[in-house]
């Protein structure tokens, strides 16, 4: 009993690996999790093609659609002939129902599970837009960025998105990223990349999901922002400072010498504040920044503790203090999310 789970590419029929083709052409039927992609109807003449579009249109989220189809096809492979499973792309890359597949066959004795590798999208899109994807190529799916308030990536290096498939999704990326990037900051559209139909259509942020072009083989690609702005950036150049190579006074500081500096920072901080000066509290909240950074930076090298486990700590503290956010827990009002944050 085997599934085998075949990549068919990013959309050109002569982009399917010859280990494709030919497990394609050794079987009489191939299940596919949607002919809405080009390659589809350049498979085997004599292949009878089933698809899974009907889960779509009856399901009432991606995950229930992934979920359904992953069960199907676990059944399938469970019949003495194994099922052939063909999903866009290479199997790898942005498939949920092959991640169930692989995690619940692995729990079956007997159930085996084999992948036939694929072109994915990355590939054609790096093409198109004339990029390499080494050394620093981030990516991120479009409806796990458009559940989110903020990025989960950082900004300093080129970001693919994949799955950007109709301009609604779009536009809720649109809105993620502009917690990180400029309204301005011009982004691309890639379509149909790795076929004939391949566009690459250049829109500032704030506008690209007005694109009429959006559809389901749609990608998009954040080029990085014009100087670094992370925190990978700013620690490694404190990391740099207290470094044998780096600043003599910046290699002598402990957590009590930098005490006052930090009260000092602070100050200026809640003066910048009281004069409500912009540029003034940009300036000093990055000053306030930066003795934090440092004081991680000199517990980490002490074995005490890294900014990594600084943000943790306090990440977790804010979910566990909300619970009416991140829980099920019901407030009326101000005061009794104060009560709830003492208790």
């Amino acid at each position: 009993m085997t599934i085998t789970i075949v990549g068919l590419g990013p959309g050109d029929p002569a982009h399917l690996t010859r280990e494709a083709w030919d497990v394609l052409s050794s079987v009489l039927e191939v299940h596919v999790r949607t002919r809405q992609h080009p390659t589809v109807s350049g498979l085997p003449a004599s292949l009878a093609v089933h698809s899974f579009d009907e889960v779509y249109e009856g399901a009432a989220d991606f995950d229930q659609v992934y979920e359904t189809i992953a069960e199907r096809v676990l059944t399938l492979g469970r019949r003495p002939e194994g099922v052939v499973y063909a999903v866009p792309g290479h199997p790898a890359v942005g498939e949920a129902t092959v991640a169930l597949i692989r995690t619940r066959a692995a729990l079956e004795a007997g159930l085996d599970v084999r992948i036939v590798p694929g072109l994915s999208f990355v590939e054609p899109v790096l093409t198109a837009l004339e990029l390499d994807a080494l050394p620093n190529l981030q990516m991120a799916d479009a409806l796990d960025l458009a559940a989110r308030h903020h990025p989960g990536f950082h900004p300093d290096a080129p970001t693919l998105v994949a799955q950007l498939y109709s301009p609604a999704i779009a536009g809720d990326v649109k809105l993620t990223l502009m917690n990180q990037y400029p309204d301005e900051h011009a982004v691309a559209l890639v379509h149909a990349a790795g076929t004939a139909a391949a566009q690459i259509e250049w829109r500032p942020l704030f506008e690209m999901d007005r694109s009429r072009q959006i559809a389901h083989l749609t990608a998009l690609y954040v080029p990085p922002l014009s100087r670094p702005s992370s925190f990978e950036a700013l620690q490694d150049v404190v990391a740099h400072l207290r470094a044998p190579d780096g600043c003599p006074w910046d290699r002598e500081q402990t957590h009590k010498t930098l005490r006052a500096n930090l009260l000092e920072e602070a100050h200026e901080a809640l003066e910048a504040i009281d004069r409500d000066e912009a540029a003034a509290m940009r300036e000093e909240f990055g000053d306030l920044l930066l003795q934090v950074v440092l004081h991680a930076q000199i517990g980490l090298e002490a074995g005490e503790f890294s900014l990594a486990e600084v943000i943790a700590g306090i990440r977790a503290k804010l979910i566990r203090r909300h619970p009416h956010v991140f829980g099920d827990t019901r407030v009326s009002g101000v005061g009794e999310v104060l009560e709830n944050w003492e208790k």
